[in-house]
């Protein structure tokens, strides 16, 4: 696959924005991520997981790496659905996704990646801006959801970690389709296994929106794997501080085309100050 990195990053963005704006408005009781899951298990599994068999040279250390990302995945929706129990999702997605920094730290001590003044100073800001972002969400913060979106935040450092390491033997965008594929199937049986435990049945009693279950399996996989195709030329931790623009847009279409006013001043300020940080790391 012959793209750019930075368009890479682009085309991420702009899917992670479509099915952000559509899933905010999806009844968690639906379990949505149970569903987008499944959608992109079918859709783009079969293809990823043979070109996984047949376009990737195995080794020992790779198929490590594969259970480090999976299992570090199933931690991620684990921790994620757990926190949406108790805190809506503008205040608990923006604690996620403010990994980042973490991932710096753990790629510079065990990858040996290197960043410079700049690029640091961005990813602090960035982190920042989302944090004034999560706590504008209007809804008072259950305390509660706070330990389960660490947990999903950490689940994020230690996949994206495990993912730059491996991206170098994954060759061809399929193959990357499929190493994901293989963390999505152990979330989405570890999800219909707590789907099970909270209500004794093996699915959702009911679906997501037509659209919002297209929209959700077909960029909820494709979005990252372009982020991961991205990491093979750029710094893991500077292309998920990268892909965070995408919450800067979801948040300003929302005030302006959604007319979803509450504490927009807030939420203008966070969305500068992502900004702002994502200038710092393009600079460095």
């Amino acid at each position: 696959m012959t793209l750019d990195p930075e368009i890479a990053v682009v085309l991420s963005v702009m899917m992670h924005v479509t099915w952000n704006l559509i899933a905010r408005y999806q009844s968690a009781s639906a379990f949505p991520l149970w569903w987008v899951l499944l959608v992109h298990l079918v859709i783009f599994a079969p293809w990823g997981f043979w070109s996984l068999v047949t376009q990737v040279d195995w080794s020992l250390s790779f198929a490590l790496l594969l259970l480090i990302s999976a299992s570090a995945n199933v931690v991620y929706f684990m921790g994620l659905r757990q926190a949406y129990h108790h805190a809506p999702v503008p205040l608990v997605y923006p604690l996620v996704r403010s990994s980042p920094l973490l991932i710096a730290i753990w790629s510079v001590l065990f990858l040996g990646e290197t960043l410079g003044v700049w690029a640091w100073g961005g990813i602090i800001v960035s982190v920042a801006g989302l944090l004034i972002l999560a706590f504008s969400s209007g809804s008072p913060s259950d305390k509660r959801a706070l330990p389960w979106a660490m947990v999903a935040m950490l689940g994020t450092s230690v996949y994206s970690l495990s993912d730059k390491a491996a991206v170098a033997s994954l060759q061809s965008f399929g193959a990357i389709i499929g190493f994901i594929s293989v963390g999505y199937l152990a979330s989405w049986l570890a999800l219909t296994l707590l789907l099970y435990r909270q209500t004794t049945g093996w699915r959702p009693e009911r679906c997501i929106s037509p659209l919002a279950l297209l929209a959700g399996g077909v960029c909820i996989g494709l979005a990252y794997a372009l982020v991961v195709f991205a990491m093979k030329q750029m710094p893991s931790a500077v292309v998920v501080a990268y892909s965070n623009a995408g919450i800067i847009l979801a948040s300003l279409i929302s005030i302006i085309f959604f007319r979803e006013r509450t504490a927009w001043q807030q939420r203008v300020l966070a969305a500068v100050t992502i900004l702002v940080g994502i200038v710092m790391i393009y600079q460095g």
